[in-house]
């Protein structure tokens, strides 16, 4: 058996094993990525994908993206819901599908008013500061660009609202 463990495979073992995604090293092949964490929930772009995200949402508060090569062996990983992701979304237009495809699904969709104009709203649990338990609200126009994003506190995470939890 363990003629057919990659060389990847067993840096891991050797070292303890992977925990997160961010450990596992690069060259990987994906199929012993998706061997160790399941499949991917998301897959970009849909016929030939390159990106991967793992995420716990709608609860949880962390998604790794895994970028392939055309081989499908790893060039990087990284957690995505954090500050300094959310802040790309200053630096050019941001599609549904782009939004998609870089932090994976959010942990609900709605619709809301933003100065006055009806939006869906994709919100993300996360870290904010990698310390505060809360929100990130991102605002889609009506040609499903991001107009606008901003974070919350989580209050099913805050504990001064734990009296007030629906379980």
């Amino acid at each position: 058996m363990l003629r057919h463990l990659s060389i990847s495979t067993l840096l891991c073992l050797s070292l303890g094993a992977c925990s997160t995604l961010t450990d596992v090293p690069i060259g990987t092949p994906l199929s012993e990525i998706q061997q160790q964490f399941g499949p991917a929930n998301v897959a970009c772009p849909t016929n030939n994908p390159t990106r991967f995200i793992w995420t716990s949402q709608p609860f949880g508060q962390f998604a790794w993206a895994v970028d392939t090569d055309k081989n499908q062996h790893l060039i990087s990983s990284r957690q995505v819901l954090t500050d300094a992701e959310f802040d790309l979304l200053r630096q050019g237009q941001w599609s549904k599908e782009r939004v998609w495809c870089h932090f994976g699904p959010p942990a609900e969709q709605d619709i809301t008013p933003y100065k006055g104009v009806k939006m869906q709203v994709w919100t993300y649990r996360y870290k904010q500061n990698s310390a505060w338990d809360s929100l990130m609200h991102v605002y889609f126009n009506k040609n499903e660009i991001v107009q606008h994003f901003h974070p919350a506190p989580d209050l099913l995470k805050t504990e001064q609202w734990e009296a007030f939890r629906p379980f």
